[in-house]
């Protein structure tokens, strides 16, 4: 009879001594997603510029680069 009351409170001793608080982690703050509004008066119209000079008549060609695979 001693010996499980001894071995009762050694293992209720053991339990409790395992007994820790559950870590809670911080929730992630929300997420902040920004939506354009309605678009605002327009502005005055700016000066006219002066006319330059046509074009030479050179053409510049960009080749189309190829897909990446």
């Amino acid at each position: 009879m001693r010996y499980l009351i001894v071995a009762a409170a050694l293992s209720a001793l053991g339990l409790s001594a395992c007994d820790r608080q559950p870590v809670v982690a911080p929730a992630p703050p929300p997420v902040v997603v920004t939506v354009p509004g309605p678009a605002g008066p327009q502005g005055a119209p700016g000066a006219a510029g002066s006319k330059g000079e046509q074009g030479g008549g050179t053409i510049v060609v960009v080749p189309e680069t190829a897909p990446q695979r």
